[in-house]
């Protein structure tokens, strides 16, 4: 019979310094406890864990705060958020392995295998792992891009401390992130895209590469609603947003780049596709591959262009009456009665 959770993670504190140790190495221990930056092992001195004390209650061995997040709990907390573990009974097995313990009884699952790194089984446990976007740096991120509104079923959600690594030969660090679920034309997640952020919400972070997407990306994408007869497809996270607020009910779908948008692969039902532009070469170049092999298909085409660089710009710059104005000029005239009637009305 397996160990319940409570005794394993007395067992864990019994053997904290070595816990720590071993997952969180770039540590060290000073007095009765262990100094760490955070639980993802960076440097620093913010995380504190207790190596000595009793089994449990005040003071208890195992314990651990982080003085600048305020995040806190026992040593199966700090395995779950150090390994990416979002199930219970994948950071019990965990836990198993590094005490040495016969493993669970329930047949072994290959789930609980360590993901390839970038693969798109990682990118579904990132997804898994964050959460809701409401109340968090993400939404203050989204607010300073003039994009306030995002709606329930929209594939987005924050990670508070979501890995960075500039280059393999640098170390691991941590900062906040927007996360989006790359889905297929089915809706299964076969990647995931990050968009680190400065810890005060008003822009991205301040690294080489602020935007990383990881898992198989070549014709998917950032799906913001269902497509059918009707939709709309551009580069950009943000662009896509910017239109969403003008025509919130016309499905949509961000590529990530523009090599990605000209790949895309069309739902069997489309009839009509506008392509929003990035204006520039590589968007030019995007939009016209796209549009070729959407005309191939036998789909009606219609290019969506912003007044500046990308719709965005053209959101932050106009305000949402002008750039309505605009997308309304370059709509045919039954979606402007499909997708803008009630939102003007």
């Amino acid at each position: 019979m397996s160990l319940p959770a409570a005794d394993l993670a007395r067992r864990l504190a019994r053997n904290a310094e070595a816990v720590c140790r071993h997952y969180l190495s770039n540590g060290h221990r000073e007095g009765r406890y262990w100094l760490v930056g955070d639980v993802a092992n960076t440097r620093g001195r913010s995380l504190f864990v207790r190596l000595s004390g009793p089994d449990h209650g005040k003071g208890a061995a195992g314990k651990w705060t982080d003085a600048a997040t305020g995040e806190h709990g026992d040593l199966l907390d700090l395995i779950a958020l150090n390994q990416g573990l979002d199930r219970l009974r994948d950071t019990l097995d965990e836990a198993r392995a590094f005490l040495a313990l016969p493993p669970d009884q329930l047949a072994p699952r290959r789930d609980r295998l360590p993901a390839p790194r970038g693969s798109p089984e990682s990118a579904r446990r990132l997804y898994a792992i964050s959460k809701p976007i409401e109340g968090t740096l993400a939404q203050r991120y989204l607010h300073s891009r003039a994009i306030v509104t995002v709606a329930d079923g929209d594939p987005l959600r924050f990670h508070p401390r979501c890995y960075y690594r500039p280059d393999d030969d640098s170390p691991t660090e941590t900062w906040p992130a927007l996360i989006a679920a790359v889905t297929d034309l089915g809706g299964r997640i076969t990647g995931a895209h990050r968009t680190w952020l400065d810890r005060s919400g008003q822009g991205k972070a301040p690294v080489d590469s602020p935007r990383r997407a990881m898992g198989h990306l070549l014709g998917h994408g950032v799906r913001f609603g269902v497509a059918d007869d009707v939709m709309a497809a551009g580069e950009g996270i943000e662009t896509m947003l910017s239109l969403r607020t003008i025509v919130p009910t016309l499905p949509m779908v961000a590529a990530l780049s523009a090599n990605h948008l000209a790949a895309l692969l069309f739902p069997p039902t489309l009839r009509r596709l506008y392509v929003a532009r990035d204006a520039d070469p590589a968007g030019d170049a995007a939009t016209a591959s796209l549009c070729h092999r959407a005309e191939a298909a036998g789909i009606e085409v219609g290019r969506l262009s912003p007044c500046f660089d990308d719709f965005n710009e053209d959101l932050r710059r106009l305000g949402v009456e002008r750039l309505r104005a605009s997308v309304r000029r370059q709509l045919a005239p039954q979606d402007i009665v499909r997708f803008l009637a009630l939102v003007t009305a």
